[in-house]
Order: structure tokens, then sequence, then C-alpha cells
């Protein structure tokens, strides 16, 4: 999506126009349903990072519920201010109301031990944070970028996710890493 902020990643671009027009010509139902499950909700809080995919969520929620839908960052001294001001300009550009809240995951033992699970410890902190902005701000659902593609790899967060009735959009519509790449160039 166009912001005005440089980009993370390498220069040339991820997938070709054909590849674009192909994997959104596929998985047209998919977005289809996206669309629906997010109207349906009426309200959404989105878990928003910056980054594809919950941009991308952030994008269809802003899309179908307007000023019902409110992204939310969390941010620590784990998160570069660099990420921090990429979520706000790309919430800015979305023209998505959005709030930045402050977490604290660093002050958390289990998650500065650094175990393999460090994610649900730092993903519970977050969804803390989201249930308690949801109920302050009168939301139906707390929505994350969680995408088809992440269910196949071991995610301690998305536990903390489950746990916390948080809403997997992308990944219930069954939208992919590489589907949500063209639909995010396809709708600028």
């Amino acid at each position: 999506m166009a912001t005005g902020v440089a980009p993370r990643a390498e220069s040339r671009p991820l997938m070709t126009n054909d590849e674009v027009a192909s994997l959104c010509a596929a998985s047209g139902e998919k977005l289809e349903r996206l669309r629906a499950a997010v109207k349906g909700y009426g309200s959404a809080l989105v878990a928003f990072s910056g980054g594809v995919d919950s941009t991308f969520v952030l994008r269809i929620a802003v899309e179908q519920l307007g000023a019902r839908a409110l992204a939310i960052t969390a941010l620590s001294a784990s998160v570069s201010s660099d990420e921090a001001d990429e979520a706000r300009a790309l919430a800015a550009t979305l023209e998505a109301r959005h709030v930045v809240v402050d977490s604290h995951e660093l002050d958390d033992p289990r998650y500065t031990a650094n175990p393999s699970n460090r994610c649900y410890f730092c993903k519970t902190e977050l969804y803390a944070l989201t249930e308690k902005a949801r109920a302050e701000h009168q939301l139906s659902v707390v929505l994350d970028g969680f995408n088809a593609d992440d269910k196949k790899d071991h995610r301690p967060g998305h536990q903390a996710a489950r746990e916390h009735k948080v809403i997997s959009p992308l990944a219930d519509a069954g939208l992919t890493k590489n589907e949500i790449r063209a639909w995010s160039h396809r709708l600028g």
C-alpha cells in the first residue's frame, strides 16, 4: 500500500503484475468472505503492528466498518521507533482511527527469560490491552493478522489470541500470505 514510508524489504517487486492478477483471480471468493465477516462484526478493534497482514485487515475493516473500526498499536522497548512511526503513517494513509498504547511485556519475567514460547507472553500482554481498549471504545470484537499460512507454523502467540477470543479473519477466510500481498497491491 502506498504510504510515502520507505519500504522495509528489498527493492524488487515481491511479485509480478501477472502473479498479482492470477492470485487475485484465484482468491476472489476468499476476499468476499473476509469482507462479509468483517462487516458482520458491526465494529472491530484491529491489533495493528503495521505489518502486511494487520495492515490488510485494517484496510478491509475501514472499508467495511468506517469509523466503527479502530486500530491499536502497542509500543514497548522491544518495538523500534521506526516501526511505531510506520504504523502511525499507515493508519493515517488508510484514514483509520488509531490509538497507541504502552505495552510492558518486559516487566514479565517469563518473557524476559526468552523461552521458546516467549511470544505467548508478549501476545498475552497485547491481547489484555486490546480487550481493555475494545471495551472502552464499545467495539464488538478484536481482530488480528494471523493468516492461513500461519496455521502451518508453531505460533505460541496464537494460543494467547484464542484465550482472549481474538478473531483471525484472514485465516478464517483462508487467505494466504501471497494472496494478501496480491490483494494489498491490487487495492492500493
